[in-house]
Parts: C-alpha cells; sequence; structure tokens
C-alpha cells in the first residue's frame, strides 16, 4: 500500500503576467521505506509540486486547482488547516533549500529544535534538549552541546542546513520531503547526511521525496526517479531505468550536462603571470557566547590563521574544504565585506585594507562578491530592473538612455528571459535567484569577484551554462576569480590552482590536475573520496 499516492494534481499561479501553469496533472506513488528522487531544472515544478501537497503554496497568488494527494488513507488537499498543522511537523516533514531563510533569527538553534519537539510530543524541557542534542549529533555538528545555544548567524552555510536536517528529523516522520537538502553542503558532510537519511529510511521504514538538481547524489539514493519540465512529468521509472535507459530527450540532457570529476579538462589560459591579488598574514578570530548572547561564557576560534596567498590575473582560484574551514571568512576577509588582520591586501594597485570607507565604496567597482544564499544577498523591495540599475548608474557604466539594454545583456549573459525585468525576487525559483546575483555582480564589470558558492542552487544544465559563462568571461575580459565551492568536479572543470582549507589554514594547494590525481594530504583524500559519482 502507498505512503502517498497523488494523483493529477494542478496548482496555477496567478499573476500580472498572467496565468502560470505551474504544475500540470502530475501524478505518483511513494512506498512506505522507499525514496523517491524528483529532477528537472529550476522552475520545472520539483518544489511546487510538493508546497501544493503540503498546503504550503501563497495563496494568492498560488491556487491548487484539482488533484487529489492521499497520506495514509486521508486526502492532504480536503484537509483544514488546523488538520494540515497536525501533520506538518510530525507525520510529514520538510527540509527546505534555503536555510538562512527558514530559522528564525532571534531564537538559539537548541529552543528552535526543542519548539519543534514539544509542539508534538508535548516533553518537557529537559528532554526536549536531550533531543535536540542528539540531533545535532546525528547531523555532524562538532560540539554540538555549546552550539545548542548559539545562533543561526553562528553557523556556516551548510552547518545552518545540517540544523534544518536536524529539525525535520526530530520528530521521526513518516515522510520526508527533502527539497535540495545537500546543496550548501561539503562533499564528506553530504555523503554522511546522504548515509543518515538512507540508514533512517531502513530503521524507521521512512518514505523520502528527495528533490535536487544533483544526479549524482540521487542515483546512488533513490529507488525511482521523476523527471519534470515546465510543470509535466516526462519520464518516470527505476533509477537504475532512468539512469541507463532514459527515454526522454530532456533528461538526456541533464544527464550530459553533469560534470564528471574523474574527467580531465582542458588547462585554462592565464592571462599574466603577474598577481592581481597578493594577501599577506590574513588572520580573523571570532569570539562566541557559548552559553547564549548574554552568556559571560566566551570561547574563541580562527576561522582564518596566518594565510598568504596570490591570484594571478586572468586566473581562476579554486578554494575548497568542509563547512567551517574558513572559506567564505577568507573570500571575505580579501573584499572587506568582515574586517580581519593582517599584513597586507592587495588587489590590483589598490592596498583594500588601507582604504578609507569612503575610498573603499569608490573601489568595490573593482571587486564583487556573489553570495552563497541569493535569496538572502537580494533586495526583495527590488526588482530586477533595480537591483541591476543601481550598480549600472552608481559607476556610470550606464546612463538612463541605455540602461535598459546593458540591464537586457546581463540578463541573456546568465540565461534569464528579458521579459522577467520587473519582477522581484520572489518570483522567481531558487536557480533563477542566484542567476540575478550572477549579473548583479557582473554589472560594474570588475577586476576580480569572490564567487562563494555561485553554482550550488543551480540545476546542471544552468549550472553548465555558467561555469561556460565564467570561463568565457576570464578568457574575454581578463576575469580574475576566487572561486569558493565544496563540489569539486566544478572545481576541476573551471579552476586554474587549488586550495585546499581545514579549520582556518591551508593544508595543501597546487595546479588542479596535480592536485585531483596526486593529493599529498589525507584531508584532500578524503574530500576527494568522497565526491558523488553516478552509481
Amino acid at each position: 500500500m502507498s505512503l502517498l499516492s497523488v494523483s493529477n494534481l494542478t496548482t496555477n499561479f496567478y499573476t500580472r503576467e498572467g496565468v502560470t501553469n505551474a504544475v500540470k496533472n502530475v501524478s505518483f506513488e511513494l512506498e512506505a521505506g522507499k525514496i523517491l528522487g524528483i529532477v528537472g531544472e529550476s522552475g520545472s515544478g520539483k518544489s511546487v509540486s510538493c508546497y501544493s501537497i503540503l498546503g504550503l503554496i501563497p495563496s494568492p497568488p498560488g491556487k491548487v486547482e484539482s488533484g487529489t494527494a492521499v497520506f495514509e488513507g486521508k486526502d492532504l488537499l480536503k484537509m483544514s488547516e488546523k488538520e494540515l498543522r497536525e501533520v506538518r511537523g510530525r507525520k510529514i516533514s520538510m527540509i527546505f533549500q534555503d536555510p538562512m531563510t527558514s530559522l528564525n533569527p532571534f531564537m538559539t538553534i537548541g529552543k528552535q529544535l526543542m519548539e519543534a519537539y514539544r509542539l508534538h510530543f508535548k516533553a518537557d524541557k529537559k528532554t526536549a534538549r536531550q533531543k535536540a542534542l542528539k540531533a545535532l549529533q546525528e547531523v555532524g555538528i562538532v560540539n554540538a552541546e555549546n552550539r545548542l545555544d548559539a545562533y543561526p548567524h553562528e553557523f556556516s552555510g551548510g552547518m545552518r542546513q545540517r540544523v534544518m536536517i536536524a529539525m525535520a528529523l526530530i520528530t521521526e516522520p513518516k515522510l520526508l520531503v527533502a527539497d535540495e537538502p545537500t546543496t550548501a553542503l561539503d562533499v564528506t558532510i553530504q555523503a554522511q547526511i546522504l548515509e543518515l537519511i538512507k540508514k533512517l529510511q531502513a530503521s524507521h521504514n521512512l518514505g523520502v521525496i528527495f528533490i535536487t538538481h544533483d544526479l549524482a547524489v540521487i542515483s546512488k539514493l533513490a529507488d525511482d526517479i521523476m523527471v519534470m519540465k515546465s510543470g509535466e512529468v516526462v519520464e518516470k521509472g527505476t533509477a537504475q531505468e532512468v539512469f541507463t535507459q532514459q527515454k526522454h530527450p530532456y533528461t538526456q540532457k541533464l544527464i550530459a550536462a553533469v560534470p564528471d570529476s574523474a574527467k580531465p579538462v582542458p588547462a585554462q589560459t592565464v592571462l599574466n603571470e603577474k598577481p592581481l591579488v597578493r594577501v599577506e598574514s590574513v588572520n580573523k578570530t571570532y569570539v562566541t557566547h557559548s552559553g547564549g548572547m548574554f552568556s559571560q561564557k566566551h570561547e574563541s576560534f580562527k576561522a582564518v590563521d596566518n594565510i598568504s596567498l596570490e591570484i594571478k590575473r586572468g586566473e581562476i582560484l579554486g578554494l575548497v574544504g568542509e563547512s567551517g574551514s574558513g572559506k567564505s571568512t577568507l573570500g571575505r576577509s580579501i573584499i572587506r565585506l568582515i574586517e580581519s588582520e593582517s599584513d597586507g591586501i592587495f588587489i590590483g594597485n589598490q592596498q583594500v585594507d588601507r582604504l578609507s570607507p569612503r575610498q573603499l565604496r569608490d573601489a568595490r567597482k573593482n571587486f564583487q562578491m556573489i553570495f552563497q544564499d541569493p535569496f538572502a544577498s537580494l533586495n526583495p523591495r527590488y526588482t530586477v530592473y533595480d537591483t541591476l540599475a543601481e550598480p549600472l548608474l552608481k559607476h556610470k557604466i550606464a546612463t538612463p538612455k541605455n540602461i535598459v539594454q546593458k540591464i537586457n545583456e546581463l540578463l541573456d549573459d546568465v540565461g534569464l528571459e528579458r521579459k522577467h525585468i520587473r519582477k522581484y525576487p520572489h518570483e522567481f525559483s531558487g536557480g533563477q535567484r542566484q542567476r540575478i546575483a550572477i549579473a548583479r555582480a557582473l554589472a560594474p564589470d570588475p577586476q576580480f569577484i569572490v564567487a562563494d558558492e555561485p553554482v550550488s542552487a543551480l540545476d546542471v544544465t544552468i549550472q553548465a551554462q555558467i561555469l561556460e559563462l565564467i570561463l568565457n568571461l576570464a578568457e574575454k575580459r581578463g576575469l580574475t576569480m576566487l572561486f569558493i565551492s565544496h563540489d569539486l568536479a566544478v572545481v576541476r572543470y573551471l579552476c586554474d590552482r587549488v586550495i585546499v582549507m581545514n579549520r582556518g589554514k591551508i593544508v595543501e594547494q597546487g595546479e588542479t590536475e596535480s592536485l585531483f590525481n596526486n593529493p599529498q594530504q589525507d584531508y584532500t583524500r578524503q574530500l576527494l573520496a568522497a565526491i558523488p559519482q553516478f552509481a
């Protein structure tokens, strides 16, 4: 008997531009103890399908027009909001794609976990705290007891996602809907989380719907695969059938776009041997309150420990390491988005760490950042036009007369349709929002870009387009980049050199192919061994 049976699900969105048919007559079955993988490009209807059956579609503009979603003999689509609340979080849990906007910034991690558990089990605080501690330990949070009293902003992107996974699993649900749950995780933690989900599935007879654009991950995890395109199901079957005998051209296109970490790539061309970026002895220490924000207990840790590096003009330098290794902190320190101690940070002919606030604002034309979390970094009150026009006009790249033309060119570069120019961030999928963020970074035509997981939210076909775009920009414009990523297959495809970080220090560095083919350190070998490959 099916745990969940969805039949002829149709969902529309009513917007200024008319009716968007986001989900069209989608049907699927999920048995207890099985994993269904839903794959497809951004905007294909993967997430909307699952949000629809759980009553999470905002209305307006969304509306479930027809269909049934029978869970344990009851139709979720016919339940009242009160009945759905009793099911959601207890019998059906969800891991959302964007952890920073899903976690409450004003509550400690421990309180948020305890709240979820106590709401459904009526447990006392001591019992709930013990469950919260165990949940954090299960998903690989180091020093979990102290981290219970930390706030979301004190965690790295990958660690925040692990907290979201812990929160979803703490109530021991029967059905887990995982919307890109490993997107922000480094490969070793990703492997742990996937193993954890498989273990829980076996021990609790858990049914899982796993939404992802990472086909290598889903090929190892799922029992069955459903491929979606433009709101419709174009192919269904067992994982083996879909990955070895795919029938639909769209499925073939998705699989062909996956970067292969085992495949050598053409050497990139470094335009100039002279370094554009020079970093000397950067240090960054954080002080945390181990007993909560107002506690007198203080602990300090070095996120970046005496790091020096150079990036040649026209070079793409990859920076890899597990969550919490200091990658993002180093990238932000270089362009002074956070203040750190150093003996000197030089970009071009400017010593960035000596610039006054006013000088720094003017200098930012030359160095930009693509953030990991596009929804948090885009202004929700700005349309695409406003977002891209601001840097173009501020730095006099465009005039009021040619601003629309310049914006349209940027949209073309990152694969967004020009008709979306008046839309707001919430009207886009996660992958589309990241493309807007990339366009914004490219707008002032910078010399240097720090890219912090810029393709982690993108489906494989768009990821391939963006990586190709970055390579073209590096060649045509002499673009220099620090590329931070946990996806080693992407790093191998894109980067000239790679630096491996662990606990704030550089543990290994070298030319990309040399490092992948002959890693010298155990830590690097562990990272490479954890890369997911097609089963």
